[in-house]
C-alpha cells in the first residue's frame, strides 16, 4: 500500500507551473467528536456544521457517545449484575436520545426516531437476560452510546441524501487482547474494509469510535477513551492526509491547566513528543491514539469545538521550532516507589531481569525504572494500589538472596507522583536536568528518583504527592512555559509599605508581561489585622481590603502558612515594619523555604544570636535581603559584598546615614542657632515626631552594625561607640518639655563649630567603622576634602577605603531615606529574588522605563 505524500496545511496545492500542471487532489480528511462535542443537538448540528465547513475532502467522521452516556451504560450493566431496577435509568437514556432525534429530524416520529428506538429495545433485551457481565454482552452495552451518536450525526450531515453513509465499526474492525493492550488485526479489518466500500463506493461515512469485535465476530471495545483510538485505525485504514480531533479544550496544552491556570496551547508537536505526554497523562490524547497516525505519517490536529477559530495543536513528524527545550509537563499520581537494596546486588547478572520478570508474574506495571551505578539498589515506580502485590512477588523472588542476606530489604513508599519534562529540544541540549533539578530545588521540592531514556526526550522526576502541584508549577516555570509565579506577604502597610504597594500595582502588569514573572500578592498584614486572599490580591486595593470586612486578627503563623501555600512554587515576606517581634521570626520562615526581603533593621543589628540563625536558616532554600536597611535605595550592601566577594580587603568605611543629620550639619554654618535648625528639621518632616529619636544616632549605629557584619565582623550594638547629641538633662523629659528647651543644646554645639573653624574644618555626623573593628557613631571635623564635605542637604552617603580603593575611596551618594527611595530599594532585592529562582532579567521588564 503507498504511503500519501504529505504536505502542510494550508501550502499551495500543487509546486508545479505551466499549463501542464495539474491541480493535486483535496487533502482528504477525517474528523473525530468527543463526548462533550455531541452533548446535545445543539452540539451535534454545531460538529456537523465544523465537518461542513472542512475546506479538504470530509470523508470520515468517528463519533463517540454523548457525553456521560458511555458511564450511564456501565452503570446500568453493573446494576443488572447486582438485581437492581434499570428501567428508570433506562428510560431516562432512552428519553435523552429521542429529544435529541426529535430535535434533529424536526419531528417527534422520523426513521432516526426509529433507529434509536431499535437500538435501546436491543439495549432493554440484554439488560433484561440478566447476565450482563459476561465480556460480550458488556460490550454490547456500553457501546449503545456510540452506535445512537452515529445515527444523529449521520441526520445532522443530511443522511443518505447527502451522499453520508454509517458503519457500524464491529462490521470492519477486528481486534485481539494482548499483553500490550488491544492490537489491530490490520490485514483482516482491511480486507472487510475494502469489501464495505465497494458496496458504497464515493461515500462518505460516520463511523461508531469505542467499539469493535474480536476474531470470533463476538462484540468487544477498544477500552475506556477508545474513540481517538478508533479515529486514528479508520484515518490509516481510509488512507486519509489528516486528522482532526474536536474535543472541549483549544489543544493540547503545557500542562494541566487545573494545577497551573498559566499553561498554554502548544501550537505544534512531534509525534514523539505526543506520544510522551500522552503515556504521561495529557488527557487529551489517548496513548494509543498516534500509533496509527505516526506508521502512515497523517498529521493529526487537536482542535476545541466549542473555540473552532482556534488553530489548536498540530501534530506530525517534526514539530516547529520552539525557543525552550521542553514542550510540555505532565503528572502521573496515585503511584509508589519499590526499592530493593542489597550489597550482594553488585555486579550479579539477571538480577533486574528477576525482578521485572516478578513483577511481570504478579501482573503490576511498572511507570519508571532507576538504577545508580554502584548496582547497590534498584527502584521502580508502580501503581499504589499494586505495590503491595509487587512487594510480596519481589520477596519471594529474592526469598534465597534475603535468607543469606545478600539482598537486605525491599522498601516501599507510597504517595508519590511522577513529574515527566518532555520535549525534542531537550536533545543533545546541556543543562536541561539542571534546569529542571534546579527550578524543583528552588521550591524546596525533593527527587525520590530521577530517569531519562536514551532519547532525550524524557526526564521523569518522582516526587512525594504533597510537593506535586508545586513541582508541576516550579518545574513549568522553570522552563519559562509560564510566569515565574511567587507567593507574597506584606507585613506593615506603612509609608514604605505603602510605597511599595503602589509601585508594584505599576510595575507588576509590565514584568508580567516582558520578564514573565507574576509577583502575587497573596496576603496583607498591619500589627492588629491581616487579609488573606486564596488568589490574588491588586495591590491598588491592598489597603482597602485591610480596612474591608474579610479581614482576621493578625497572626503570623497564620500569615506564614498562607503565603507558603503548597500549590505555588515560591513563597516571600516583604516586612516593612519595624517590629522586632516580626524580625524575631525571620529564621523560622527561611528554614521553611520563605523568602524574606525587609529595610527593618531589627534583624541585621539586633542580638547576634539570633542574627547568627537568620543567616544559617538560609541554608534550607530561604533567601534574606535587606538592602533599603543601610541606604534605602542606594547599593550600599550590594557594593561591599562584590567588594569582599572579589577578593577587596576593606580598611575602613565612612558614613552619612541620616538624611535628618545630613541635612543638619549641611545647614548648620553658625548664622542660625542649632536649635533652630532642629525645629526647622521637624517642621520640614525630616525628623521623627521627636527629634531626639534622631539626635541620639541609634538608627545610625543600627546601620553600621549591619554593615560591620556584612564585612565580617561579629559587631553588636553595644560594641558601637555612639555619641548623643541631646545633652543629658534633656534625655529624660517629654517630647514637649524638650522642644521648649531644645535651645540648651547650642552652646555646646557653637564651641565645636567654632573649634572646627579654627582648623579650617567642617563638622559633619559621621559613622564609621576601622581596619581594626573599632565601630563609633557622633559628630567629628573633617577636612574639605573629604567627601562628606560635599553632599546635597539630605544626601546619604558611604565612602569605602579599601587595597583597591586606597588613594581615591569608593564613594555612593545619593538619597538614603523617603519612603520611595526606600520601598524602590525592596523592591530590588524582591526581583533579585525572583531572577534568582529563574525569572528573566528585570531589564526585560523595565527597559521602557528608560526612554
Amino acid at each position: 500500500m503507498s504511503t500519501p505524500t504529505l504536505v502542510s496545511s494550508g501550502s499551495p496545492a500543487t509546486l508545479a507551473s505551466g499549463p501542464e500542471a495539474e491541480p493535486a487532489a483535496p487533502r482528504r480528511h477525517a474528523h473525530k467528536f468527543g463526548g462533550s462535542s455531541l452533548a446535545d443537538a445543539s452540539r451535534i448540528r454545531q460538529a456537523a456544521a465544523l465537518v461542513a465547513a472542512d475546506g479538504g475532502d470530509a470523508r470520515v467522521v468517528v463519533v463517540s457517545a454523548m457525553q456521560g452516556v458511555t458511564d450511564a451504560l456501565v452503570s446500568l450493566a453493573a446494576r443488572t449484575r447486582a438485581g437492581g431496577d434499570w428501567q428508570a435509568a433506562w428510560s431516562a437514556l432512552r428519553d435523552q436520545h429521542r429529544a435529541a432525534a426529535a430535535a434533529l429530524a424536526g419531528t417527534p416520529t422520523s426513521a432516526l426516531h426509529d433507529s434509536i428506538d431499535a437500538q435501546f429495545d436491543a439495549l432493554r433485551q440484554d439488560l433484561a437476560s440478566g447476565v450482563a457481565g459476561a465480556a460480550q454482552l458488556d460490550a454490547r452495552i456500553w457501546g449503545v452510546g456510540e452506535l445512537c451518536s452515529s445515527w444523529l450525526m449521520h441526520a445532522a450531515l443530511g443522511g443518505d441524501a447527502a451522499g453520508w453513509r454509517r458503519l457500524d465499526a464491529r462490521e470492519v474492525l477486528i481486534v485481539h487482547q494482548g499483553e500490550m493492550g488491544v492490537g489491530v488485526d490490520w490485514d483482516d479489518s482491511r480486507a472487510r474494509l475494502h469489501a464495505w466500500r465497494a458496496r458504497q463506493p464515493g461515500a462518505r461515512v460516520v463511523i461508531t469510535g469505542f467499539v469493535a469485535s474480536d476474531r470470533d465476530g463476538a462484540a468487544t471495545t477498544l477500552g475506556r477513551n477508545g474513540s481517538d483510538y478508533s479515529a486514528a485505525i479508520f484515518a490509516s485504514l481510509f488512507e486519509v492526509d489528516e486528522l482532526t480531533i474536536w474535543t472541549d479544550v483549544d489543544g493540547v496544552l503545557s500542562a494541566d491547566p487545573r494545577l497551573v491556570p498559566e499553561a498554554v496551547c502548544l501550537p505544534s508537536m512531534s509525534y514523539a513528543e505526543a506520544c510522551e505526554l500522552a503515556y504521561f497523562g495529557a488527557k487529551v490524547l489517548h496513548p494509543q491514539t498516534l500509533a496509527p497516525v505516526q506508521a502512515r505519517g497523517i498529521l493529526l490536529r487537536i482542535r476545541n469545538t466549542r473555540n473552532p477559530q482556534a488553530a489548536g495543536t498540530r501534530i506530525s513528524t517534526v514539530a516547529d521550532p520552539h525557543d525552550v527545550p521542553v514542550k510540555g509537563l505532565s503528572l502521573v499520581d496515585g503511584l509508589a516507589v519499590l526499592e530493593l537494596v542489597g550489597n550482594g546486588m553488585v555486579g550479579v547478572p539477571g538480577t533486574a531481569e528477576r525482578l521485572f520478570a516478578a513483577l511481570h508474574r504478579a501482573g503490576v506495571s511498572v511507570t519508571m525504572i532507576s538504577q545508580g551505578s554502584s548496582e547497590h539498589s534498584i527502584c521502580c515506580v508502580v501503581r499504589a494500589d499494586e505495590v503491595d502485590r509487587g512487594r510480596e512477588a519481589i520477596i519471594a523472588a529474592f526469598h534465597d538472596a534475603m535468607a543469606d542476606a545478600r539482598t537486605q530489604a525491599v522498601q516501599v513508599t507510597r504517595d508519590i507522583c511522577v513529574l515527566a519534562a518532555v520535549g525534542d529540544g531537550m536533545v543533545g541540549a546541556p543543562g536541561v536536568a539542571a534546569r529542571l533539578l534546579g527550578g524543583l530545588a528552588q521550591a524546596r521540592v525533593n527527587v525520590r528518583a530521577i530517569a531519562q531514556g536514551a532519547s532525550e526526550r524524557n526526564i521523569s522526576v518522582a516526587v512525594a504527592g504533597a510537593d506535586a502541584t508545586r513541582a508541576l508549577r516550579a518545574a513549568h516555570a522553570a522552563f519559562w512555559l509560564s510566569p515565574q509565579t511567587i507567593s507574597i506577604g506584606v507585613i506593615g502597610p506603612g509609608q514604605v509599605g505603602r510605597a511599595l504597594l503602589a509601585q508594584l500595582a505599576a510595575t507588576a502588569p509590565r514584568l508580567r508581561e516582558r520578564a514573565n514573572l507574576d509577583l502575587r500578592l497573596r496576603a496583607v498584614c498591619d500589627s492588629r489585622r491581616m487579609h488573606l486572599s486564596d488568589a490574588c490580591i491588586a495591590p491598588e486595593r491592598a489597603l482597602e481590603a485591610l480596612a474591608g470586612a474579610d479581614v482576621v486578627a493578625a497572626e503570623l503563623d497564620a500569615f506564614a502558612a498562607h503565603v507558603r501555600a503548597e500549590h505555588l512554587p515560591h513563597a516571600l515576606i516583604v516586612d516593612c515594619s519595624a517590629s522586632d517581634a516580626v524580625a524575631a521570626r525571620y529564621a523560622e520562615w527561611l528554614a521553611a523555604g520563605i523568602h524574606v526581603v525587609t529595610p527593618n533593621k531589627h534583624a541585621g543589628s539586633g542580638d547576634w544570636l539570633r542574627y547568627a540563625a537568620i543567616r544559617d536558616a538560609q541554608r534550607h532554600g530561604g533567601r534574606f535581603l535587606y538592602e533599603a536597611t543601610v541606604g534605602a535605595g542606594l547599593p550600599v550592601i550590594l557594593t561591599l559584598r562584590s567588594l569582599l566577594d572579589t577578593g577587596d580587603v576593606l580598611h575602613q568605611v565612612d558614613g552619612m546615614f541620616s538624611g535628618t543629620l545630613a541635612w543638619l550639619f549641611n545647614s548648620y554654618d553658625g548664622s542660625r542657632p542649632f536649635s533652630q535648625l532642629v525645629l526647622e528639621a521637624r517642621a520640614l518632616g525630616y525628623t521623627e515626631p521627636d527629634p531626639r529619636d534622631d539626635l541620639s544616632g541609634l538608627d545610625v549605629s543600627r546601620k553600621l552594625v549591619i554593615l560591620a557584619r556584612e564585612a565580617g565582623r561579629m559587631l553588636s550594638l553595644a560594641d558601637v561607640e555612639v555619641e548623643n547629641l541631646v545633652p543629658e538633662q534633656l534625655r529624660g523629659i517629654d517630647r514637649d518639655a524638650f522642644l521648649a528647651r531644645v535651645a540648651e543644646m547650642d552652646a555646646p554645639m557653637q564651641a565645636r563649630l567654632d573649634a572646627a573653624r579654627a582648623q579650617g574644618l567642617s563638622l559633619r555626623h559621621l559613622a564609621r567603622l576601622d581596619a581594626d573593628g573599632r565601630a563609633t557613631v557622633g559628630v567629628v571635623a573633617l577636612p574639605s576634602s573629604h567627601a562628606c564635605c560635599h553632599t546635597r542637604l539630605t544626601d546619604n552617603l558611604v565612602q569605602f577605603r579599601s587595597d583597591r580603593y586606597a588613594e581615591n575611596p569608593l564613594v555612593i551618594q545619593g538619597p538614603g531615606a523617603g519612603p520611595e527611595v526606600t520601598a524602590a530599594g525592596v523592591f530590588g532585592d524582591m526581583l533579585t529574588i525572583a531572577q534568582s529562582l529563574g525569572a528573566k532579567t528585570a531589564a526585560a521588564g523595565t527597559a521602557d522605563t528608560l526612554s
